[in-house]
C-alpha cells in the first residue's frame, strides 16, 4: 500500500484518482454492484489532518456520487461550521462505497470487501485524526463490537492516529436530543486541536 506521507499533494490526488477508478469497476458485492447508480468514493483535501468516516451512501449520495450530500450531509455541514471546520479542509468517505438497497446497514462481508479501499484512502490522505460517524463506522474501523455510546468521550487509536467516535448525523435527524452529545464530542475533539468551542 502506498504511504501518503512521502507524496506531494498532486501525487496523492493522482493515486486517489486511480483508486477511485478501481472502485468504480468493483463487483465484489454482486447485489450492491447491480443496484447502485454509481460508486461513492470520497471527497476533500488529499492532505487533510482530519478524516470523517461514515457508514454507506444513501439515495442522494448514490445519485450524485459524493458522500454526505443528503439531509444528513446538510446537518454534518452545520456541525462542521459550528466547529470552525471547513468541508474543503477535511476528507470524507464511508465504510462502503456503494449504497445498500433500502439503506440497510452494510453486512460484515460487504464491509470486509470494501476495507482495502478504505485502508487505501487512509494511507494516501494520511490524516492525523479520524472521526467515525455512527456505530457501523466505529465498529468496522476499530474492529470491535462496542456500542457507540461507550466509544464516545475518549480518543481511540488506529495505526498511530487519534480516532474519535460520535453519532451519525442521520441518527441526530431521528433523535434531535443527541445533538447535545455530538456537540460535547466536537468540543473534546477541537480542544485537542487547541480550539475552545462555546457551550451550546
Amino acid at each position: 500500500m502506498i504511504d501518503g506521507k512521502k507524496l506531494s499533494r498532486k501525487k496523492r490526488e493522482e493515486h486517489l484518482e486511480k483508486l477511485s477508478c478501481v472502485v468504480g469497476g468493483c463487483t465484489r458485492c454482486p447485489e450492491l454492484a447491480e443496484t447502485r447508480t454509481q460508486t461513492v468514493f470520497g471527497v476533500g483535501n488529499p492532505e487533510a489532518r482530519i478524516m470523517f468516516v461514515g457508514e454507506a451512501p444513501g439515495a442522494d449520495e448514490d445519485k450524485q456520487g459524493e458522500p454526505f450530500v443528503g439531509r444528513a450531509g446538510q446537518l454534518l455541514n452545520k456541525i462542521l461550521e459550528a466547529s470552525q471546520l471547513k468541508r474543503e479542509e477535511i476528507y470524507i468517505c464511508n465504510i462502503l462505497r456503494c449504497r445498500p438497497p433500502g439503506n440497510r446497514n452494510p453486512t460484515a462481508t460487504e464491509a470486509a470487501n470494501c476495507r482495502e479501499y478504505l485502508d487505501g484512502q487512509i494511507a494516501l490522505v494520511d490524516p492525523e485524526y479520524i472521526i467515525c460517524l455512527g456505530t457501523v463506522a466505529a465498529q468496522n474501523l476499530l474492529s470491535n463490537k462496542i456500542p457507540i455510546g461507550r466509544m464516545r468521550k475518549k480518543f481511540h487509536e488506529f495505526e498511530g492516529r487519534k480516532v474519535m467516535c460520535t453519532y451519525h448525523p442521520s441518527y441526530l435527524l431521528r433523535n434531535p436530543s443527541a445533538k447535545k452529545d455530538v456537540w460535547e464530542d466536537m468540543q473534546m475533539f477541537m480542544a485537542d486541536l487547541g480550539i475552545d468551542l462555546p457551550e451550546h
